[in-house]
């Protein structure tokens, strides 16, 4: 933890475990409802960022780094990446609290109107919320797939109203 402060207030509920990959379970869904309307997975154009594409060895299709991360993770050994094959090893409730560190984190950072902090600290906030979906067997095209569903449904992929 950087300049964080630690707030013992805060709870951490129990998380259930949901199958995985690992369990040889695919949660890959089909489609996804929002709003009365079903909503199907759309290819995305990524940005441009002025680096060199990333492509995929075995499918060819362009990768953002978060993506890039995932897959990266299951080849993870203590010999290569020792710190990641600790968090990985860890309990899904500890990469959990490393999410709501690093998200503490992004939030100081931005009250203290720290913009090289905030970058830092969301990439560490990615990486953790990336070892989460790693660790729940949630693969980022999910992600991806909800928040176009949103946007196709909201006009932006903002949070969902809570239903009444």
């Amino acid at each position: 933890m950087t300049d964080a402060v630690k707030h013992p207030e805060l709870k951490i509920f129990k998380l259930q475990r949901r199958a995985s990959r690992k369990d040889g379970v695919s949660r890959k869904s089909t489609g996804w409802r929002h709003a009365g309307a079903a909503c199907e997975p759309a290819s995305v154009p990524l940005r441009d960022t002025g680096s060199p594409a990333v492509l995929d060895p075995c499918t060819g299709i362009q990768l953002n780094e978060l993506d890039r991360l995932h897959r990266s993770l299951s080849e993870v050994t203590p010999e290569n990446h020792p710190r990641t094959a600790r968090l990985l090893a860890s309990s899904t409730r500890k990469i959990a609290q490393k999410v709501i560190e690093e998200a503490g984190e992004v939030a100081l950072e931005a009250v203290k109107h720290h913009d090289r902090g905030i970058v830092r600290e969301s990439a560490d906030l990615f990486y953790h919320l990336v070892a989460l979906w790693h660790r729940a067997g949630i693969d980022p095209d999910d992600v991806w797939t909800e928040m176009r569903c949103r946007a196709d449904t909201l006009g932006i992929a903002e949070k969902l109203p809570k239903a009444r």
